[in-house]
């Protein structure tokens, strides 16, 4: 079970399966995130917080049953938390941008404080730097709903 979700139910294995690497999990596992944060959008903003804060739990408990690894590539709830976080409250178009920056923050680590929240210790530190991503990307995505209406 604590496999099945921190590889976001199989998705940060595929590229492991497909080419014998892990590079790339974490958009792939973000991408198949990305379906239900966007359905929930229907629903609305409450659901996609309560959505977002449940999966910020979900990971730091799976990904700290493997934090001993380090930080797996194949380990992949972190990157669908911070895409939960990175779509709340926004329509499609925000939405995608958010995703977009959100990716962008957690791979060059450029983004302020995205590097220090890594550092922290085991399974927080593996969940933490995608969750201040996701607030980048969320924040990208509340800029562009405020520009598009």
């Amino acid at each position: 079970m604590d496999r099945m979700l921190a590889s976001w139910f199989g998705s940060g294995l595929i590229l492991r399966h497909v080419r014998g690497s892990d590079a790339g999990s974490g958009t792939v596992g973000g991408l198949v995130a990305l379906v239900p944060a966007l359905l929930l959008a229907r629903v609305g903003w409450i659901a996609q917080l309560a959505a977002a804060l449940l999966v910020v739990a979900v990971s730091w408990w799976a990904s700290s049953r493997f934090a001993e690894e380090g930080d797996p590539g194949w380990v992949v709830v972190d990157e669908a938390a911070g895409t939960f976080i990175a779509t709340i409250g926004v329509s499609m178009v925000p939405a995608l941008i958010g995703f977009a920056v959100f990716r962008v923050a957690d791979i060059t680590k450029r983004f302020p404080l995205v590097r220090r929240a890594e550092g922290l210790p085991g399974g927080l530190g593996i969940t933490a730097d995608d969750l201040v991503a996701g607030l980048w990307g969320l924040a990208a995505a509340w800029i562009a709903q405020a520009a598009i209406g």
